[in-house]
């Protein structure tokens, strides 16, 4: 689910751009094409709005990809692989309210829109696949316990979406390094060899 396929690249990202910048201000039912394609300085003629929704949340998905690639770099064992994830995804929370902004929207009408449900079922499986691919590895080495890996990657997910909603809604809440040291923690304990649940 994509803006009009017809469209050139510069301008598809022009305005799934400028749909991230208005629903972070106006939100999904304030959010028209008409505001969006003046903020993208391009014509008018996008007609799909769960498209653009569609397209914005995967576009701060692909920005937050990038940014635990970059927090990973080097990362050698399941540990510190898991340490980039928790970082890059908690940073996002603080430095860049957008990517949960997008989100919280596009779940809330991923609940009422099969097409959003699927892209948002799609999302999480591939998340789950490559924190999943991160625990099998450290499964092999022991650095992690023997657990359901898809179990597990949800047991992650879910601590880190909890937590990176709650420091975007209330930055006052803890600071940055101390929540990723009490995700760390958690995950160490849940994940550890030696907690035999």
């Amino acid at each position: 689910m994509t803006p009009k396929l017809g469209m050139g690249p510069l301008r598809r990202e022009q305005i799934v751009r400028a749909t991230i910048r208005c629903l972070a201000r106006d939100g999904y039912a304030r959010l028209t094409m008409k505001r969006v394609a003046a903020l993208a300085d391009v014509s008018p003629g996008i007609r799909d709005k769960a498209a653009m929704l569609a397209a914005a949340a995967l576009r701060v998905t692909a920005d937050l990809d990038r940014r635990v690639a970059v927090e990973a770099r080097g990362a050698r064992g399941a540990r510190r692989r898991l340490r980039a994830v928790i970082r890059a995804c908690l940073e996002t929370a603080v430095e860049s309210r957008d990517f949960w902004t997008v989100f919280i929207e596009f779940w809330g009408e991923a609940l009422h829109d099969r097409r959003l449900a699927a892209v948002n079922r799609q999302a999480y499986a591939r998340a789950r696949r490559l924190i999943g691919a991160t625990l099998a590895r450290g499964r092999a080495t022991g650095e992690v316990r023997a657990v359901s890996l898809e179990e597990a990657s949800a047991v992650v997910l879910g601590l880190l979406d909890g937590l990176s909603l709650q420091l975007t809604f209330d930055r006052r809440l803890m600071t940055l390094p101390r929540a990723a040291r009490l995700a760390e923690t958690v995950l160490a304990r849940y994940l550890s060899p030696g907690d035999r649940r």
